[in-house]
């Protein structure tokens, strides 16, 4: 029995037959301007791929503060609506929903402001593991991103 008639191995939402592709009106191939291909051949990126990535120990580290300062917060969250149920429920006890409401949304918005936070407050260098809080990296990377905003929106006015 193959893998594709196999129903176990299908996907909920995947189709049962595979549908036939419609066939091309056009069977010329697509025209591509001259001087164009041969400037793209010509250029070539500064960086290879493996030079613009985040290095491995910097996005370890951005991971582990963004599960931190997102998780903690949106924990919190989740804590909050157990808890109020739990209270009006069982404690009978009256809480004002908006204050409910508030609270929740106040620390779901640190969870998402955490994301951020977290990717922007790890070191960027790979030496250095920087602070336990990480506001002097926090500071760094965000002078480094305003700067760029700004010298690309510099570059779009020049160009226009």
């Amino acid at each position: 029995m193959s893998a594709e008639s196999n129903p176990k191995n299908n996907l909920p939402f995947e189709p049962k037959t595979k549908r036939q592709k419609p066939a091309k009106a056009n069977n010329q191939p697509p025209v591509v301007k001259q001087g164009l291909a041969k400037k793209e051949q010509n250029q070539q990126l500064p960086f290879s791929k493996e030079e613009m990535a985040i290095p491995k120990v910097v996005s370890q580290r951005m991971i582990r503060r963004v599960a931190a300062f997102c998780g903690i917060p949106t924990f919190l969250g989740i804590t909050t609506l157990v808890v109020s149920y739990l209270l009006v429920s069982f404690a009978h006890i009256k809480l004002p929903p908006i204050a409910v409401l508030l609270v929740n949304m106040g620390f779901f918005g640190l969870g998402v402001l955490g994301i951020t936070y977290g990717t922007l407050s790890a070191s960027w260098d790979e030496d250095r593991t920087g602070t336990w809080l990480g506001w002097n990296e926090f500071t760094t990377n965000w002078g480094r991103m305003v700067s760029e905003w700004r010298t690309t929106k510099q570059n779009k006015q020049k160009k226009a």
